[in-house]
């Protein structure tokens, strides 16, 4: 914990109940925790619709904890609590210790490398960066939550987002209208075609966002823009409607504004596929970038 972040220490809520709290000092661990915004509505509300499991490459005293503290009553995962002991593969996380169909389960992770055999079935959650501690983990150069003394939305962060997502892949999937046969059914193909509707009318072309010696299509802000149904290509036209880039001052860039495209920061193409919806492109500006002498 840095200087700006000792205030928490007045703010801890009880272990008596966790069911009322969201911050907690956890001493058997040595750690401090804090539950995301809307995180015990979301389980209330996603229950209804899913049988859910807590998955986690931790071991099996912090998972324990963490069920502890997100279920108290055990409503929502009873005994089913998987930890680093249960995965079958080193560093890698499986459906094979999930019962059900894999053409029925929907997996929420911030974590996409954990996830290699089974990325269609993955909802790629951003990454809750509350304690400074996860910046520096994460070598990301901004302030925490925390020392921002700021928390994420509960009406519109990220957990109330994938709530109406996942509703929405629940409606699809059960369709009445197609029947009662729901093992023909794939919920990847759901997650895919909805995912492939939030930028679908979109045509991009990238500048300075990639390395010039590496293919584009490699790129993961490319493969973003790709799973969410927009057409990536190298080159400008007519068509184009939007430049992504890192510098206002490139050929591209000055392209976009003088032909009225949309000219952003590669930030919009995240904030699309975490939020799952087409942000105002003014909110995504693009500076410019000035040469070392």
């Amino acid at each position: 914990m840095i200087p700006a972040e000792e205030y928490l220490k007045d703010k801890m809520d009880s272990l008596q109940d966790v069911s009322q709290g969201s911050l907690f000092q956890l001493n058997t661990m040595r750690m401090m925790t804090k539950l995301r915004p809307f995180v015990r509505t979301f389980l209330q509300e996603a229950s209804k619709m899913f049988e859910m499991y807590i998955y986690t490459m931790g071991e099996r005293c912090y998972a324990l904890e963490m069920a502890n503290l997100l279920d108290p009553g055990r409503l929502y995962f009873d005994s089913r609590v998987i930890s680093q002991a249960d995965c079958t593969q080193r560093h890698q996380k499986g459906l094979d210790v999930v019962l059900g169909l894999e053409s029925a389960v929907l997996i929420l992770d911030d974590t996409e490398a954990v996830w290699q055999n089974h990325k269609d079935n993955l909802i790629l959650m951003e990454r809750y960066h509350f304690f400074s501690s996860s910046c520096r983990q994460f070598e990301f150069n901004f302030k925490s939550l925390s020392e921002l003394k700021s928390d994420e939305s509960e009406s519109d962060g990220a957990l109330a987002t994938v709530l109406g997502v996942l509703k929405q892949i629940h409606s699809l999937f059960f369709d009445p209208e197609l029947g009662e046969d729901y093992t023909s059914r794939d919920v990847r193909q759901v997650l895919i075609t909805i995912r492939k509707s939030v930028l679908k009318d979109c045509k991009i072309v990238f500048s300075r966002v990639f390395p010039v010696n590496s293919p584009a299509e490699n790129h993961h802000h490319w493969k973003m823009a790709d799973r969410l149904g927009a057409k990536c290509c190298t080159e400008t036209d007519n068509s184009v409607t939007h430049v992504v880039s890192m510098d206002a001052g490139t050929e591209k860039s000055r392209w976009a504004v003088k032909e009225r495209k949309f000219l952003v920061n590669p930030r919009w193409i995240e904030a699309a596929y975490y939020l799952w919806k087409k942000l105002p492109e003014d909110k995504f500006p693009v500076s410019q970038v000035k040469q070392q002498q």
